[in-house]
């Protein structure tokens, strides 16, 4: 399986966040799986890109050529193919129909807009890939009790829970990701209509 993975790409957060995706994403490669990812070289996305290394996985990187002009993040040299894109729109459209899962993993802002990306698409029936947060020391517990929030107050549908899995632990997570089902909900089912 190709799993698209979307994280951190700074070395500055704690080396907790870096280690258990090295971790996880080796175990993950010597399972036959390989990987789609942001293509760059540090914080959890180069972690992960090690990890498929060690795993001896294909690696494919996803990056703007204006990360490489202004500086804002060196590429994994590694990667099996490395694709340029000209804008970040690109990447993601790139990366999202190239996998066919996903795991969210610590990360910002970008990290955010793809997840959120990914469950959208998913909630209006684009796709039924597996999507699942790696919940690394409880990183996710504010997102995810925001979403809950949102379910609560009716501005999404309690179906929308059934779209992705959150865990901390590396064998529930390989777990889920190869023995997803399709969850059988149409759009109508997870979304207001007219």
């Amino acid at each position: 399986m190709r799993i698209c993975l979307f994280g951190s790409a700074t070395d500055r957060i704690d080396r907790i966040y870096i280690e258990k995706t090295e971790e996880l994403c080796e175990k993950l490669a010597r399972r036959g799986h390989s990987l789609v990812f942001g293509g760059g070289n540090n914080g959890v996305m180069g972690a992960a890109a090690r990890g498929f290394k060690k795993g001896n996985a294909e690696i494919c990187g996803v990056i703007p050529k204006f990360f490489k002009t202004e500086r804002l993040e060196a590429a994994f040299t590694e990667c099996t193919r490395l694709i340029e894109t000209e804008t970040m729109n690109e990447r993601k459209q790139i990366m999202e129909d190239m996998a066919e899962a996903f795991i969210i993993a610590p990360g910002g802002v970008g990290t955010y807009d793809e997840f959120f990306e990914v469950l959208t698409n998913k909630q209006l029936g684009r796709h039924q890939k597996p999507i699942v947060i790696f919940n690394l020391v409880g990183f996710y517990e504010e997102l995810l009790t925001m979403l809950n929030v949102s379910i609560n107050k009716k501005f999404v549908r309690e179906n929308c829970k059934k779209l992705y899995f959150s865990t901390d632990e590396t064998d529930r997570l390989i777990s889920y990701l190869e023995n997803a089902e399709p969850t059988g909900l149409k759009s109508s089912d997870l979304k207001d209509g007219e």
